[in-house]
């Protein structure tokens, strides 16, 4: 099945970041969210991408050009899947909001395309049950940022088919991503050990066994990681890393127990980057501010 034609639904930090790619690779794209807001500000966003990259000599402008001549948005989810090759759900982790976009999509689209779900927890084969084509629904989970993560998880539900499988890693690979495939189980490979790790490190900062710069600065130097994951956590969301937290204690027990002092910040509002403050605070060009 040749892919010319991509639906992205939810035009957050991840579904612009896959809107990007795919329209990147020279593949039609349509970024689908119910706010006209939302949908200005990923444009924007999307552009200061291509800028940067022009101005650092990784992207011509006429690719750039190129580029935004093939990423369209819409506020229309059906219109907008009655004629696409594949659809990628980017919508929060919330179960009721993934099932309503999944069934819509599954009513709406040809009956032969792939549904996949950028979900980082939630079971493939569940969200395949809300489609009448299970064989046709699978995670593929994208890393942030995605214009600069290599990876893509491709994780099977009890239904998905070897063909579906193989189509979103064609796909992927035209992104110019790397796959691995992997077997259900709660929170797959990466998200699993990257709960774990920020919990853990919450739980320090709450012990007091160091400030939140040097827990960020040990991880990084001492075991090679390109990033903190106190850092890690304020890209991503305090909140998705609580809710991921929350669902891996439900499903795996009390090693994801979530550390009380991430439950405190996300019931004070600081969730991160998005809010301009989370473990760390930021200044209003995104950067931490200097203590």
């Amino acid at each position: 099945m040749t892919i010319e034609n991509i639906t992205v639904v939810g035009a957050g930090v991840m579904g612009r970041g896959i809107a990007y790619v795919s329209a990147h690779a020279g593949i039609r794209t349509t970024l689908v969210d119910i706010s006209e807001e939302q949908l200005r500000s990923a444009l924007n966003e999307l552009s200061r991408l291509a800028e940067k990259a022009v101005t650092l000599n990784k992207l011509s402008e006429s690719a750039a050009n190129e580029l935004f001549s093939k990423l369209h948005t819409s506020l229309d989810l059906v219109n907008a899947v009655s004629d696409t090759d594949l659809v990628i759900e980017a919508v929060p982790e919330k179960r009721a909001l993934k099932k309503h976009v999944l069934e819509t999509v599954d009513q709406h689209a040809p009956s032969d395309i792939v549904i996949a779900s950028n979900t980082s927890t939630i079971s493939p084969t569940e969200l395949g049950s809300y489609t009448k084509r299970p064989e046709k629904v699978a995670a593929m989970h994208f890393f942030n940022p995605v214009h600069r993560m290599k990876l893509v998880e491709i994780v099977k539900g009890l239904e998905t088919s070897r063909e579906t499988v193989q189509i979103i890693r064609e796909v992927a690979e035209r992104m110019n991503k790397e796959t691995v495939e992997v077997n259900e189980f709660p929170g797959f490979v990466t998200s699993r050990i990257s709960a774990m790790v920020g919990n853990e490190a919450f739980y320090m900062l709450q012990e007091g066994v160091a400030s939140a710069e040097d827990i960020d600065k040990a991880i990084k130097l001492g075991l090679n990681y390109p990033m903190g994951p106190l850092e890690l956590g304020d890209l991503v969301g305090l909140d998705t890393r609580l809710n991921n937290l929350k669902y891996l204690h439900e499903t795996l027990g009390e090693k994801f127990r979530p550390a009380p002092l991430l439950e405190q910040y996300v019931k004070a509002g600081r969730l991160g980057r998005k809010t301009g403050r989370g473990v760390y605070d930021y200044s209003t060009d995104g950067e931490v501010v200097k203590k």
